[in-house]
């Protein structure tokens, strides 16, 4: 039951990341700071729901959920945090995304799909800080971890 809340929980996440940003109506920061608290959220959950059986990662994605709970307040509440972070940020959630993937590579050894959640926090880390780099579109970028939340939900939801 867990499991099955848990990747639903992820589907929803993602399909607000994804659709938020093309409603256009809050700024950059806020955007930004929107989809890192909804990874967040995600992280805290899928920590505390794996507890019992996974300490190590379960510590893992404790830390990252509360280091990423802090910077999206921060991106939130404080716009001109944004100003200071804009390049550090780009960069950060790129490496955030890829070291949630490498989380879940750790996580979910024993499940069939987990692999392949893994992986695909990497290589969407990773076209994060290309694109973020190269066309620092919040749409975009938004919807890079909107999408990774997605992909995770349904592969869990398969993993059965």
């Amino acid at each position: 039951m867990k499991s099955k809340f848990i990747s639903l929980l992820a589907i929803l996440l993602g399909m607000v990341i994804i659709i938020f940003p093309v409603l256009g109506v809050i700024g950059v920061s806020s955007l930004i700071g929107l989809s890192v608290l909804l990874v967040s959220i995600y992280l805290l959950v899928l920590g505390v729901s794996i507890i019992d059986y996974n300490t190590s990662g379960a510590i893992i994605d404790l830390i990252l959920g509360l280091l990423l709970l802090f910077l999206s307040i921060g991106l939130i509440f404080n716009p001109t945090l944004l100003g200071f972070l804009t390049e550090i940020s780009l960069y950060f959630a790129g490496i955030m995304l890829i070291i949630v993937g490498l989380a879940s590579l750790i996580n979910n050894r024993s499940s069939r799909y987990g692999f392949y959640i893994g992986i695909s926090g990497i290589i969407l880390g990773v076209l994060y800080i290309i694109i973020g780099t190269y066309l620092a579109n919040p749409i975009i970028l938004g919807s890079l971890i909107g999408i990774w939340l997605v992909i995770s939900g349904i592969l869990k939801l398969m993993d059965r």
